[in-house]
């Protein structure tokens, strides 16, 4: 990864045996009962902190988790969240109250090298969020390295992120390292051609990654809600389809982008629709032409998906953000589930690179089985859609080689 600072460049220019290494893990997991729902987050930060600890380093872990609203609050202690990240990387993992100050110095200091200790909640702080360079000097004071393992936390500008690189040596950790190099590889210098599917309830929030996309991509294709909005915009009747009135115009300037810019945007052609949106409604499938009053568009048809097939046929590159559909209840989960496994077939053979990102596409390829074959699916969820807008993540600039 040339334009930024790795691992790889730290262990060629120093031993870090003894030294003290602070490392930025997103720790902020789903927790019920005081147990961890999904632990995807602790998975793909263990192989860095076990590298850092396997070289003899202090390994020590900074995290936010919740919103404390920048005091302390023990619901929001990572204590619970420490103790289930030992199962991740192969022995115990110690704990402090504070992530700054005496109690952190204390805890480090007792560390032996080799071992992993977690700090208390970043947030338990107001100048996290602020970004406050005293309180991120206080945070380096506690380090002699800073490492970034937290692409999903990239796209705050805060002390834990951003602040910190200022006084220490920065560079990105193994998560951070695979996360860029896949972003790099789906729409920095990517194997042509292009197929971004783009999908989700509303336009609203994705106009600039629509917009971003257009102009980098050489196929758009475009599903679930938003799509309706699309077809209204060329004077296509949707019966009670969610639709955004207000956005039409938005919506042709995007299809007017694409035109200039050589990109085809691909709308369903057929379309799955239903009087009403719950598990057993009677479902039909009718022409993106011939929608009835009374139905409303609930995921595209087959004429759809073979066309889709087609278009992942040629692909060198997919990059999918959101479903076609509404997958949370069948039959309007087709869509989505028969694309995604064409695209992790693809992927699985080694014929295109394909990389998901986004919470509602995390859960629909996990649904169609696809997602352990897809090239990479990121679980940053904002940070991810930042990326796709184009948009400067101050956490990976920082990290930029100069």
């Amino acid at each position: 990864m040339a334009g930024h600072k790795t691992l790889d460049d730290l262990f060629a220019t120093a031993d870090i045996k003894g030294r003290r290494v602070l490392v930025r893990a997103d720790l902020n997991v789903p927790m019920q009962d005081g147990k961890v729902g999904d632990a995807t987050r602790l998975e793909r930060v263990a192989p860095t902190l076990t590298e850092l600890a396997g070289r003899g380093a202090k390994v020590v872990v900074l995290s936010h988790f919740g919103r404390p609203k920048g005091k302390p609050d023990a619901k929001y202690s990572l204590k619970p969240v420490a103790e289930a990240l030992s199962a991740f990387t192969g022995g115990t993992v110690a704990f402090a109250d504070d992530c700054i100050g005496e109690v952190a110095q204390r805890a480090i200091e007792a560390l032996a090298p080799g071992s992993i200790l977690v700090l208390e909640n970043t947030r338990f702080h107001a100048g996290e969020e602020k970004n406050d360079p005293d309180f991120a000097a206080a945070l380096a004071k506690n380090g002699d390295v800073y490492v970034n393992d937290a692409f999903s936390c990239a796209h705050r500008a805060h002390g834990s992120t951003e602040g910190i690189t200022r006084f220490l040596p920065s560079y990105a950790g193994r998560a951070m390292e695979a996360e860029l190099t896949a972003l790099e590889a789906a729409l920095g210098t990517p194997k042509r051609p292009v197929v971004a599917v783009v999908g989700g309830a509303k336009i609203s929030t994705k106009i600039a990654l629509l917009a971003n996309l257009v102009k980098k991509v050489d196929a758009l294709v475009i599903g679930g809600g938003m799509a309706n909005t699309f077809l209204a915009a060329q004077g296509k009747k949707i019966g009670k389809s969610l639709c955004e009135p207000d956005l039409l115009d938005t919506a042709r300037e995007i299809l007017e982008s694409a035109r200039a810019a050589k990109c085809d945007v691909v709308l369903p052609s057929d379309v799955v629709v239903a009087a009403e949106f719950k598990a057993g409604a009677t479902a039909h499938t009718v022409s993106a032409d011939a929608v009835p009053e009374d139905m409303m568009i609930l995921d595209v048809g087959p004429d759809t998906l073979k066309h889709l097939a087609g278009r992942f046929e040629t692909a060198k590159t997919v990059v999918w953000n959101g479903p076609l559909g509404a997958f949370e209840i069948p039959p309007f989960d087709r869509g989505t589930v028969e694309a995604a496994r064409l695209v992790a077939m693809r992927s699985k053979q080694g014929e295109l690179v394909s990389v998901a990102g986004g919470g509602d596409t995390v859960a629909a390829l996990n649904e169609a089985g696809a997602a352990e074959d897809f090239t990479y699916v990121s679980a940053a969820g904002g940070a991810f859609l930042e990326w796709m807008e184009g948009v400067e993540l101050p956490g990976v600039a920082a990290l930029a080689k100069t």
